[in-house]
């Protein structure tokens, strides 16, 4: 899916919402020459497939949610990041929407739907001191790097050679202007966007040599990438200073790990749809729960 969403954040599209006329009854749907097809028909036979329980349960737990966390998200929240995905996307947002049965609309619910899910992460899984001591083990603050690609190791070290004699900013900007290979950056003198250790657009070596500079300092020797040689220079390393001046960025990166982690999200669904005084009302439906709201599955979350 579109924003990589686990089973809960399915797309609340097309014509499964047709849950919502449940109990409407006889009215009818689409007629052929064979004869009609009515709410109640059509319900019967959505309720038993998988795709079906997996919509009336997002609408169960969108509907607690909603009123449990609400208030704590915006319409500016989800425009802001409908706009992001919109700006990554570019020209070919529309068609990726396309691809993945979405329309504005039904994305921007989905968008909605992981921002609730987030609060109740950041409400029911409680984060202790040895969690905060295990992400501080790989925290790095927000760095500013400007670097130089190269597809050779000679020409890496014609740069290293001008570097020893001059590692200064505007220099390293005219070695980048010079010979860089990223097209996107070297008119801007290699510089790039401040990143920290959340970051995945880089590679796990780059960021090790970038992390490991002091203001002004660049690497001595060419870091080797998939993506050919590069020559990194520190802008801006603020240092990485104390835990306990950095609490908040700890926990906001534990929730956004947690996001993604499936046992996590269970136990806080489960957390969740229990406070939420949850009836299934369609027998036939009465289990489409049990692994959340079952005795087993409810010891397990509360250990979290």
């Amino acid at each position: 899916m579109l924003l990589g969403m686990k089973k809960w954040l399915i797309a609340l599209a097309g014509v499964l919402l047709t849950f919502t006329l449940a109990g409407c009854g006889s009215k009818t749907v689409a007629s052929t020459n064979g004869g009609k097809i009515t709410e109640s028909q059509y319900y019967s036979s959505m309720k038993g497939t998988s795709s079906g329980k997996q919509v009336l349960q997002q609408m169960i737990l969108n509907k607690v949610l909603e009123k449990d966390y609400g208030s704590k998200v915006s319409k500016k929240a989800v425009t802001t990041q409908y706009n992001t995905y919109k700006s990554q996307y570019g020209s070919s947002f529309s068609t990726v929407l396309s691809q993945n049965g979405l329309t504005t609309s039904t994305f921007k619910e989905q968008i909605r739907s992981n921002l609730l899910l987030k609060e109740a992460v950041k409400d029911k899984a409680k984060i202790s001191n040895a969690d905060l001591k295990k992400q501080w083990k790989s925290y790095e603050p927000k760095v500013t790097v400007q670097h130089i690609l190269v597809a050779k190791s000679a020409t890496a070290d014609t740069v290293l050679k001008a570097l020893k004699k001059d590692s200064s900013e505007s220099n390293f900007t005219k070695l980048a202007k010079k010979y860089s290979t990223d097209s996107t950056t070297k008119s801007a003198g290699g510089k790039l966007s401040a990143f920290d250790n959340t970051n995945t657009t880089y590679s796990s070596k780059f960021l090790k040599a970038a992390f490991a500079l002091k203001n002004g300092e660049y690497t001595t020797s060419a870091v080797k990438t998939s993506n050919g040689y590069e020559i990194i220079r520190m802008i801006k390393n603020p240092g990485k200073g104390k835990m306990s001046d950095h609490t908040a960025d700890l926990k906001k990166q534990i929730w956004d790990n947690d996001m993604s982690d499936s046992t996590v999200l269970h136990n806080v669904v489960a957390k969740v749809l229990k406070s939420g005084n949850v009836k299934i009302k369609d027998n036939d439906l009465k289990n489409i729960l049990s692994s959340y709201l079952s005795s087993s599955s409810s010891s397990s979350s509360s250990s979290n």
